[in-house]
């Protein structure tokens, strides 16, 4: 399929703050989330890469992370190609941490078609998602110009989620973007439901070429300054950049350009609060939690939950 010939950018850069009282070692030091562990096992950064190859092959598979986490990424993403491993130096906002990479994709393939995906999300069903991504992937790739959302069917009305409010109710077709609403009170949530909206999950597919494009003129001075430097240099550059939101600041006015798919129930969360890690946890056996009574390789998000608990 074609789509297993785009690239992908895992984004692993986030300090996950809002967890951090389940992510913590045993030298109490606070992981962030996506190099932890649901349950024992792999970490969420690894799962994520595990989920990016259903459309790009490993010479393809990019991930951009944070100098400060250098400790636990190197051992996770050791098997990458050098090349494909993206450091900032510091945490600018998302909007920076997709800058950059894409700056390093574009150098090495110009037409490249780049689908992003977060590194800390949870799924209960892997194949529901492969199948969306392969299909944004393979339509990113026949229309140059418009950027496909990944937009998941809710479960239930959730305030603390970001919502698309699609043109149309179709599955079998990608429909134009209305409007994005971030984390609506209940009322509006439920009324959002109504009306179709889909969760924003911070997925979408592209050409890089337009993916950059959303960084308009104002980004000029930052964008020449990142593709001409490394390592140290480019620490001096992102000490002068504010942090900027890719979703709020640079996504948002862009509607025109933006069609969403939408992805059927699949178990997905972003594991953003401790109440989350707790309802996802209940959904699962008994006898698999009851497995969790160690410290695995990575923090075990079940095992802390469970302390908590106590």
């Amino acid at each position: 399929m074609k789509g297993r010939d785009s690239w992908a950018l895992v984004l692993a850069a986030g300090e996950g703050s809002r967890l951090r009282g389940l992510t913590r070692n045993e030298r109490g030091i606070a992981v962030p989330k996506q190099f932890c562990s649901l349950q024992s096992g792999p970490c969420l950064l690894q799962e994520a890469l595990q989920r990016a190859s259903a459309v790009a092959p490993l010479s393809r598979i990019c991930s951009v992370v944070a100098e400060q986490h250098r400790e636990w990424w190197t051992p996770v993403l050791n098997y990458l190609p050098e090349q494909n491993v993206i450091v900032q130096p510091q945490n600018r906002g998302t909007a920076y941490g997709i800058l950059l990479p894409l700056l390093r994709i574009v150098e090495r393939d110009p037409d490249a078609t780049v689908v992003l995906l977060p590194a800390d999300h949870y799924l209960r069903d892997e194949e529901i998602m492969a199948a969306a991504l392969r299909r944004a992937a393979d339509l990113a790739r026949e229309d140059r110009s418009s950027i496909y959302l990944l937009g998941i069917e809710p479960d239930e009305p959730d305030t603390e989620l970001g919502y698309i409010l699609p043109a149309s109710r179709s599955r079998e077709e990608a429909a134009d973007v209305l409007r994005f609403i971030e984390k609506p009170n209940e009322t509006r949530a439920r009324a959002l439901l109504d009306q179709g909206a889909l969760w924003n999950v911070f997925i979408m597919a592209a050409s890089v070429r337009t993916l950059l494009g959303l960084f308009d003129s104002g980004y000029a001075s930052t964008i020449a300054a990142m593709r001409g430097f490394e390592g140290a240099t480019l620490g001096s550059v992102y000490q002068r950049l504010k942090t900027v939101d890719f979703s709020r600041d640079v996504l948002q006015g862009n509607e025109s350009i933006l069609k969403v798919i939408t992805v059927p129930h699949c178990g997905w969360t972003d594991l953003g609060t401790p109440a989350r890690v707790g309802m996802i946890l209940e959904q699962l056996p008994e006898a698999e939690i009851a497995a969790y009574a160690h410290f695995p390789a990575h923090v075990s998000l079940a095992h802390q939950y469970a302390l908590a608990s106590v």
